[in-house]
């Protein structure tokens, strides 16, 4: 491979992705919708070799800040897929989504540093959407979460022949996402260990049916939530792994809401059917026995991953 020329020393972008939940219930590494909680990061290009970021909010004093970052590790992969190599670079990131909570946190930061990069490869590499979803995937492991952090809106997300794939679809605009979070943490390495090897034909069966049916729910029928988002294939496996979610879930659902686990937990998305019921599911949330749970009233992000390059800052 020709090696090309690095990002020109003062080059900066900003970049801003929002949170994802995935699975959505019976959409098991499939679906993804993204919400309007975001990760900001700003990139510029300097002299001197090597990696610094500065965190602040969600992270701070935890992520690594040094080129062992998750955000830098994925702008060098994506740099390295080019040929082109990897300048010094300072980082400085404002950070919103929770850490381990099934909100799409390692997503959004493999997606931050692949858009960091195709910005800062503005007029050397040109990225299309589906070399970002590639990327992202192969980072990822998987395209249920990247996917709808690179393109927003909900996410029909699958691998065929030539590599992964999305559908981008609109959400009916009275969907209302309430999300809560709760203050304790859960491995999605441990929530993916506990599925079954293999689920019986009709839980299968089942399953379909209700995705497909939380496809026309989304995009047109809010009405039909509640029956769309059942699920048999992940989420009672998982349920020893996290009770306290699991019991907010069956709460919430009991009252008729569309509540399912985000993600691999242990935050529980609500998908109501109009800002009206969101007041009423976050009431009964506020009420609950049990662990404490903070409360987001998210829109839908339509928008996905954004970058900006600035022009180039002249050298001190």
């Amino acid at each position: 491979m020709t090696t090309l020329e690095a990002p020109p020393i003062g080059r900066s972008v900003t970049v801003k992705v929002p949170a994802t939940s995935a699975n959505l219930g019976p959409g098991f590494d499939t679906l993804g919708l993204a919400l309007a909680l975001y990760d900001d990061l700003e990139v510029t290009v300097r002299e001197q070799p090597g990696a610094t970021v500065e965190v602040h909010g969600i992270g701070e004093g935890e992520v690594p800040t040094d080129e062992s970052n998750l955000v830098v590790r994925s702008i060098r992969f994506t740099l390295e897929r080019y040929g082109v190599p990897m300048p010094g670079l300072d980082l400085v990131a404002h950070n919103s989504i929770p850490h381990g909570r099934g909100l799409g946190s390692s997503g959004a930061a493999i997606v931050s540093g692949i858009m960091a990069a195709k910005g800062l490869l503005e007029g050397i590499v040109d990225l299309d959407s589906n070399a970002l979803l590639s990327i992202a995937s192969e980072l990822e492991g998987h395209p249920d979460n990247v996917a709808p952090a690179l393109f927003g809106g909900l996410t029909i997300a699958w691998t065929a022949e030539h590599g992964p794939q999305h559908k981008k679809l609109i959400v009916h605009r009275g969907v209302s996402p309430l999300v809560c979070v709760p203050e304790h943490t859960l491995s999605t390495e441990l929530a993916r260990s506990l599925r079954p090897a293999s689920v019986p034909h009709e839980d299968a069966i089942f399953n379909v049916s209700r995705s497909a049916l939380l496809i026309a729910a989304l995009i047109q029928s809010p009405e039909l939530l509640h029956d769309a988002t059942e699920d048999r294939l992940h989420q009672s496996y998982r349920a020893s792994a996290m009770p306290d979610t699991v019991a907010l879930v069956e709460e919430l659902r009991a009252h008729g809401h569309a509540a399912v686990v985000s993600g691999a937990g242990p935050s529980v998305l609500v998908l109501c059917s109009d800002p009206a019921e969101r007041l009423v599911a976050a009431e009964l949330v506020a009420a609950h026995r049990g662990v404490a749970w903070q409360s987001l009233m998210l829109a839908v992000d339509f928008k996905g991953a954004t970058v900006n390059l600035h022009p180039a800052r002249p050298s001190a």
